[in-house]
């Protein structure tokens, strides 16, 4: 833990300390902040508070009083609910406004961790409690220099393999080589391991017609479909550098098996590609105002433009996410739909934009996604290409 890091954030915020607790190692962001080993065996709560100044303060089992001792700061030890309930009086005191991963309204589901008993047993002590969701991106999905540069890097890679296997759907059909959803998905994956990349739990998309409308589908052996002249097809991958601190890359992009591709799809592309570009150009302006942009303001101006174009019920998640060692992180996350996303894109930020309609009536299914970032002088970069038109087969 970068304590000097975190007390600074604390008085920026104007908190005065931050409560991080644990049982049975479940909560992880307290272990990731705080650089503890998830792997130890945890069977009693323990409570551990940063003050906005001065040293951190410890409350631990009697049976498990070794637990917090990579931390700094003095341990209180209790073994009964009445000594835990007393003692954390004892470790709040003075202490008016604390932080832990709670979330009004659970507005922010990877920010809320903490039970409603634990939150009810803290405000029982005199603190009200707030959300650290400010803190956590701040601390922690933020990138520096060397993140930036681990993104960048993989994206460079990412690129050239979406690239590689379209051109590798195209070869086949041109062959006459069967060739299914599965295949390329197969295909990606192998360039992945070949560079040294992981794309986590779950595999790149790759789905076409109907499938393309399914905004998270996974081709099986079952489910795969052999892909054909005249299919629209979407692929979506991701992945980092094998190492721990590595950044993701996320992106997804659209094709057509042919080299005339329906007005309809043509049409709706169109529509997503222009509700992407004015998510952009809303950023970009409000940034260069000084303005504070916050999450859920850039969801609105990527909805009303497809919602101006007639398609706006078919706009069913959110228009991006936070991006870090996660793909999807724990910054801000441009999202009014899902959720009420209202912290701000500050310098270091990354993250998605990716509108996407799906109808699967008419088995077609759009979605055009790039990575967003806030550099260091406050300004925006877009990481890598932007698709302008459909990728055809000529």
């Amino acid at each position: 833990m970068n304590l000097k890091k975190v007390q600074s954030a604390l008085v920026d915020q104007q908190i005065d300390g931050w409560l991080f607790c644990d049982f049975h190692n479940r909560e992880h962001i307290a272990q990731r902040v705080l650089g503890l080993n998830n792997k130890k065996f945890a069977s009693r709560r323990w409570f551990y508070f940063v003050p906005r100044s001065g040293a951190p303060r410890k409350l631990v089992h009697a049976i498990e009083p070794g637990m917090l001792d990579a931390l700094p700061g003095k341990a209180a030890v209790y073994a009964s609910w009445e000594q835990l309930h007393a003692k954390l009086r004892t470790l709040l005191n003075g202490a008016e406004k604390v932080a832990m991963q709670y979330s009004p309204l659970n507005n922010i589901p990877t920010n809320s961790l903490v039970d409603a008993g634990t939150i009810e047993l803290v405000s029982a002590s005199g603190a009200e409690v707030v959300s650290s969701a400010d803190l956590v991106q701040r601390l922690y999905s933020l990138l520096d220099a060397k993140g930036w540069r681990s993104h960048q890097q993989a994206g460079v890679l990412i690129q050239k393999i979406k690239d590689d296997a379209f051109d590798l759907i195209f070869s086949c059909i041109k062959k006459s080589k069967p060739i299914t959803e599965l295949d390329v998905q197969s295909f990606i994956l192998k360039r992945f391991k070949k560079e040294n990349l992981t794309c986590g739990h779950g595999g790149p998309i790759v789905g076409a017609n109907e499938h393309a409308a399914d905004p998270h589908f996974e081709p099986t052996a079952k489910n795969a479909k052999r892909l054909k002249r005249g299919d629209k097809v979407l692929i979506d991958l991701w992945a980092k550098f094998d190492a721990p601190d590595a950044i993701y890359y996320d992106i997804t992009w659209c094709g057509f098996i042919g080299d005339e591709p329906p007005a309809e799809y043509v049409k709706t592309f169109d529509l997503a590609m222009l509700a992407r570009d004015a998510a952009l150009d809303f950023i970009r302006d409000s940034l260069a105002q000084k303005k504070i942009v916050r999450g859920w303001e850039v969801d609105k101006v990527c909805r009303n433009v497809i919602a101006a174009g007639g398609l706006g019920e078919y706009f069913v998640h959110r228009t991006g996410h936070s991006i870090d060692t996660s793909v999807h992180g724990e910054g801000a996350n441009i999202d009014s739909l899902e959720t009420q996303d209202d912290r701000q894109l500050i310098p270091g930020a990354l993250f998605s934009i990716e509108p996407g309609i799906y109808l699967p009536k008419k088995k077609l299914g759009v979605r055009t996604e790039l990575d967003g970032f806030i550099d260091f002088r406050g300004n925006l970069r877009v990481s890598g290409p932007i698709q302008k038109s459909l990728i055809l087969m000529n």
